[in-house]
């Protein structure tokens, strides 16, 4: 753990330019010493400000200078005292020096762990570096930025600078912040330094890491073009999912004055025989069993690793295909980078050449991939040239998994061009929409994107860290409120909205729009508007009405078959069921066989409302599905067998409510038109087919 201790440097521009950034920054820090205090207890972190009106620190007692620079709190490790300390920074009077701020961290580093010591060592700059930085006493500015980072390299240091800027007044501002960025652009030069700009408080959250990460290979070893020809490559985690820390259980039960307990919880299980339930069993008369149906099925290790799939390691080649064939919604899991053997001349030419010769192409490569001797699974995936515009950096490829056929979900959805032409948007609406969709943009073109993912925390894990520090200060403290930065994250941007005012009312006045807060479906809404085209009265418009009420308090329970005390609820649940192809056909064919058990078992009628209901909501169902055929073949052959079994009575009933056949109007599969479908069910000798 003492090996992987991180020292790190607060530098923390608090002068007069920053006063409107320093409550956002107050809390982007105390978040970063809280997250430590989760995962890296052992690191340290001190505090210095810049841009004071005091000055305290060694080096202006030693030899002079170094004007209101503050060291607010060496080096220590992360409590609960850092982040009280963080939250509640001093307002500086007095422009600040960043170069100042920088050589005071750096004397504090050196003094600290001399010039030997390995251990991770990191100073973290923050300012807006619209202040001027004073001349030194001798030679220029630039020399002096190249001998500090010299001494950076030289000490083993790592450096960031998080630039906070919005908008610049005046041209004098703009001479200072164009010296400044090219001090600043130094330091990027000629060290590992990071240099980040951003403009925003959420950027501001997302800018500042937790830690920096170092990279470890996950593979190493052959690309195999072919069984003569292989390159040398490494391969490294380009992305990861941030994931909660894993809680542990703590015990109280320890005594108070024992410095030595742990708190730690340990479960140890016992198992023991059923003909003998005193007898505990020995770990080496034990065996696994497996569930198949009502039996349990004893299988030793032995048995497993004699059936057990061990690839061998490797990366193969399995052949290239065009770009446009791997579309983004394929990508799985996390993303990878393959570089060639860092150091081996050959391999770095020949992933080069590759990769530039698949750009030209437009080409992509798919390889099967092993990364371990062993691995329990092999993975299939996707190479993309990532070609270098600079000279110092190879050229790379970006690895993606792709999906086996099991790992694909068929969801099938009727298409929108199938609709009937009432159902369709005119000119005005999709001009409205079109533009709407437009001014919502988050990233417009010749702008910068509002949420970038790189500059844009996870507000869940922000929330946690900030509400587990609260909970061990307070045990018995609620849940605090969204802080404002998050709620630009997780909830739409009110400034957006306000100045598109005008495309939302265009959007608004283009279309019906009904307040329906109930609905959590789409399909749910198109299934509740009566059908244009359709000849129907008022009272089959309110048994519509009537019976697609139901569909709001469908149970979140999966429906398997459709009962009798709801049907048409469960037929509509059916239908809306994706996770599978076959039960649209599922829920046609029990409604139907539901509606002639309700008529045929009908005494004097008591039925035919119910059964009316469930037609209503089958002929809703097979339009939004364009199964009109069904449907239709459904009345026609129900019709006759009424009038065969002497049950013309519910043909007339349904004549009353002007039931009618699906025309080519509102579906346009159907093979009915429009008089047809109206004249249907008028005359009693109507022929059937």
């Amino acid at each position: 753990m003492a090996r992987n201790r991180e020292t790190l440097l607060l530098l923390l521009d608090v002068g007069p330019s920053m006063h409107k950034v320093l409550p956002e920054l107050e809390k982007v820090c105390s978040m970063l010493v809280e997250k430590k205090l989760v995962y890296h207890k052992s690191d340290q972190v001190g505090i210095i400000l810049f841009g004071t009106e005091d000055t305290k620190n060694e080096l202006t007692r030693e030899v002079g200078g170094y004007e209101h620079v503050v060291v607010l709190q060496d080096t220590k490790v992360v409590d609960g005292d850092l982040v009280e300390a963080l939250q509640q920074l001093p307002r500086g009077t007095f422009n600040g020096d960043f170069l100042d701020a920088i050589i005071v961290g750096m004397d504090i580093l050196i003094k600290k762990f001399g010039e030997t010591d390995k251990k991770k060592k990191r100073l973290c700059l923050i300012t807006n570096a619209l202040s001027p930085v004073k001349d030194p006493f001798e030679g220029t500015k630039e020399g002096q930025v190249i001998t500090i980072a010299e001494q950076l390299v030289r000490h083993g240091m790592g450096m960031e600078s998080i630039v906070v800027r919005e908008r610049l007044n005046g041209s004098a501002t703009k001479r200072i912040m164009d010296e400044n960025d090219h001090l600043l652009n130094i330091f990027a030069k000629k060290t590992s330094a990071k240099l980040v700009y951003v403009e925003s408080p959420t950027s501001l959250l997302g800018a500042l890491r937790t830690r920096n990460i170092s990279p470890v290979t996950i593979f190493r070893g052959d690309l195999e073009l072919s069984s003569k020809m292989k390159i040398k490559v490494w391969v490294y985690k380009k992305t990861s999912e941030e994931k909660f820390p894993t809680l542990k259980k703590y015990s109280d039960k320890a005594p108070p004055t024992d410095k030595f307990a742990t708190h730690e919880v340990k479960v140890d299980y016992e198992y023991k025989s059923v003909e003998d339930p005193g007898r505990v069993v020995p770990p080496e008369e034990r065996i696994k069993g497996y569930r198949y149906g009502p039996q349990v099925v004893p299988i030793a290790p032995s048995e497993w690793d004699a059936v057990k799939f061990k690839p061998e390691k490797g990366i193969k080649l399995l052949g290239f295909t065009n770009a446009s064939n791997i579309l983004r919604h394929y990508y799985m899991k996390d993303a990878n980078v393959f570089i060639a053997d860092p150091g081996n001349t050959r391999a770095i030419l020949a992933v080069s050449a590759l990769a530039r010769a698949m750009k030209a192409e437009n080409k992509v490569a798919i390889v099967r991939c092993v990364w371990r001797h062993g691995q329990g699974n092999v993975i299939v995936g996707v190479l993309t040239p990532n070609v270098s515009d600079k000279d110092n950096i190879p050229d790379s490829f970006n690895f993606n998994v792709l999906p086996f056929v099991e790992d694909v979900r068929e969801f099938q959805f009727p298409s929108f061009n199938n609709f009937p032409a009432s159902w369709q948007p005119n000119e005005q609406q999709q001009e409205a929409a079109d533009d709407l969709v437009k001014l919502l943009d988050l990233a417009p073109s010749g702008k910068e994107e509002v949420l970038q993912p790189e500059f844009t925390p996870n507000p869940v894990l922000q929330r946690f860290y900030h509400h587990l520090d609260l909970k061990s200060k307070h045990p018995d403290a609620a849940i605090p409120p969204l802080d404002e930065t998050l709620k630009r994250i997780t909830e739409p941007d009110p400034e957006l909205f306000s100045l598109n005012k005008s495309a939302i009312d265009a959007f608004r006045r283009s279309f019906e729009l009904k307040d329906n807060p109930k609905l959590k479906k789409s399909t749910r809404r198109i299934l509740r508007e009566k059908t244009s085209g359709s000849n129907m009265g008022e009272g089959y418009a309110d048994i519509s009405v009537q019976s697609l009420n139901s569909i709001e308090n469908t149970s979140a329970v999966k429906i398997e078959k459709i009962g009798d005390l709801t049907p048409v609820q469960d037929f509509e649940t059916l239908m809306s069921r994706r996770d599978g192809p076959e039960w649209i056909g599922k829920a046609i064919k029990d409604m139907k066989n539901k509606i002639f058990d309700l008529v045929e078992d009908s005494y004097e009628g008591d039925n035919y409302p119910k059964a009316l209901e469930c037609l209503v909501a089958l002929r809703k169902g097979c339009i939004l599905e364009q199964e009109p055929k069904q449907f239709n073949d459904f009345l026609r052959h129900l019709c006759k067998f009424c009038r065969e079994k002497n049950l013309n009575s519910f043909c007339e009933f349904l004549t009353s409510k002007e039931l009618a056949l699906i025309s080519k109007t509102e579906a346009i599969d159907s093979e009915v038109c429009d008089d047809e479908a109206r004249s249907f069910l008028v005359k009693p000798d109507t022929k059937v087919e």
